[in-house]
């Protein structure tokens, strides 16, 4: 599914518009990508969970040389799912 079909489907299951559900979604991420940006972990209990994770730096290797390379510690994001979303898979 992808964000045309979601918004599409929320739209009909809410009785909202599409524009509606598109500004909410738009909210939504922005809010959500704020703040595990500043490192605050978002939950919502029994379905997602997003939260900022750190690489360490570490020693990697040009495949195409073979030539040793230090690669920069980097922050990454790590979701989880939720309760509820793992019953519904089941």
């Amino acid at each position: 599914m992808n964000r045309s079909e979601l918004v599409a489907a929320v739209a009909a299951e809410s009785g909202l518009s599409q524009a509606d559900v598109n500004r909410v979604l738009d909210g939504l991420f922005s809010t959500v990508s704020g703040a595990v940006a500043s490192g605050t972990k978002v939950s919502i209990p029994g379905w997602l969970s997003f939260e900022r994770t750190s690489r360490a730096a570490r020693t990697g290797r040009n495949p195409q040389t073979g030539e040793t390379i230090q690669i920069a510690a980097s922050n990454g994001v790590k979701v989880s799912a939720g309760s509820k979303l793992k019953a519904a898979v089941k």
